[in-house]
């Protein structure tokens, strides 16, 4: 903060306002806007790991990992998104700290599960009480993280399997018949040849899992919403800028956020769409085709 705004009482107007745009706490804010980009460049390439790891693993010849793969899919997709949400950091937590206190306090008499409480020992906790705050934060947001990517991954499954069943079938059984693997023709002609038919689908999963970033908040994590939602509130004298209720104003830029982030997101995906569907048999393939003639 500049040092004229020491004294807020002695500000007014457009002083009193620069002054408060620059707290402290609104850096914080503004910073909490690279959080939620952080977790969408994290997040998307993750779930489309996961994604990938789910179809193939639905198109397996092996029996086990073919339903393990379908499994995955049909529970993540069927469990509404806000129950994996809560489910999956709590969980995670509990089993990392379960593992660490097996083998840091392997004398611990006591159940670890004491009614509703859970409790181990404090070399067990993730992260460790002494620890700074900024590793409580990145461990927190890793659980999100992989909570996003567990979520998504299995939308992804189901998107990419659905496009891996839309390439002509005439085009893998011609690899075939040219003696080529079954792992040839699925990372040569395959995949290749998907990723038309997957993008719409993808693209859908992309603005989706934008606007469900705000569930950062729920999770513990000190999001563009929490922020907004606590500068926007009225303030008491306790605090060094009162003002009104503003969090009308303060959501109505996360409104222009989400919208400015969708806007950009669909001109890259139109010209992507574009530039895979030339030369596929795909509807828009074939307007591209006969507009070249």
């Amino acid at each position: 903060m500049f040092a004229s705004c020491a004294d807020p009482s002695s500000l007014n107007g457009l002083s009193w306002l620069m002054c408060y745009l620059f707290t402290g706490k609104h850096l914080m804010f503004y910073a909490s806007f690279l959080t939620v980009l952080l977790l969408l460049a994290i997040a998307a390439p993750v779930s489309l790991l996961f994604g990938f790891g789910g179809a193939l693993a639905s198109r397996s010849r092996n029996a086990p990992l073919r339903w393990l793969g379908k499994g995955y899919t049909a529970m993540v997709r069927g469990v509404p998104d806000i129950v994996f949400f809560l489910f999956v950091p709590v969980a995670l937590d509990q089993g990392f700290e379960w593992l660490r206190h097996k083998v840091k306090c392997p004398d611990w008499d006591q159940p670890i599960r004491q009614g509703a409480d859970f409790l181990v020992c404090s070399q067990a906790k993730l992260p460790l009480s002494s620890s700074p705050q900024v590793y409580h934060e990145i461990y927190g947001f890793t659980l999100a993280v992989i909570a996003f990517a567990l979520v998504f991954g299995a939308f992804a499954a189901n998107v990419l399997s659905g496009a891996m069943n839309a390439v002509p079938r005439a085009q893998l059984e011609t690899a075939e018949a040219y003696g080529m693997s079954q792992r040839q023709i699925t990372r040569r002609i395959l995949i290749p040849q998907m990723w038309s038919y997957a993008l719409p689908g993808l693209s859908n999963l992309w603005m989706i899992l934008i606007k469900a970033t705000p569930l950062l908040f729920l999770l513990g994590v000190e999001d563009i919403v929490y922020w907004a939602r606590e500068l926007g509130a009225t303030k008491s004298n306790i605090y060094a800028y009162p003002h009104p209720d503003w969090r009308l104003w303060y959501f109505l830029g996360l409104l222009c956020f989400y919208l400015a982030m969708t806007s950009v997101s669909e001109r890259v995906l139109s010209r992507l769409t574009v530039k895979l569907s030339r030369g596929q048999a795909t509807a828009l393939g074939e307007a591209q085709r006969k507009a070249a003639q």
